[in-house]
């Protein structure tokens, strides 16, 4: 791969931290909207929305990285993303922008960083005055999860 490729992210805060997304993989990004609540699913899943029509299940990233959970507020959004064929949302304390950064400056992610265990992390990139860190979303969940997350996204 060129290293002086541009990589094109959406970067999002949880808590104090920085994460950022492939800008590819992003479908839209959405105010907070009223989540339905479905019994029986994974503690992480907060519901399902209803966006124009298709019924999309709703993660609060938060809880699935291991963040203390937080009332919601309106700098809240709700990142749309789809994985593998699932369309999911993301819930996030807020969106900042897309970034465009030069690949050289991505570095492989230290074991644990920012109370994420690194599985879930493509890299760490280096900016002028602080750390973005590149999720990896399809390692976010494991394969019992994702067969859970795709009972809910049956549209």
């Amino acid at each position: 791969m060129n290293d002086d490729a541009i990589l094109q992210l959406v970067t999002f805060k949880l808590e104090n931290d920085e994460f950022g997304v492939d800008i590819l993989k992003v479908q839209e990004i959405n105010r907070m909207m009223n989540i339905t609540k479905i019994p029986n699913t994974p503690s992480f899943t907060e519901g399902v929305i209803n966006l124009r029509g298709k019924i999309i299940p709703i993660i609060d990233l938060r809880k699935k990285l291991g963040f203390e959970s937080k009332a919601y507020d309106k700098a809240t959004r709700i990142i749309v993303i789809e994985l593998d064929g699932i369309v999911l949302g993301f819930v996030v304390d807020s969106v900042s922008e897309v970034l465009r950064i030069p690949r050289n400056t991505i570095e492989p992610p230290p074991s644990i960083i920012g109370g994420v265990e690194s599985d879930y992390i493509e890299g760490v990139g280096k900016l002028e005055d602080r750390l973005l860190i590149l999720l990896e979303l399809e390692k976010v969940f494991t394969n019992s999860e994702r067969k859970g997350i795709e009972k809910i996204n049956l549209n």
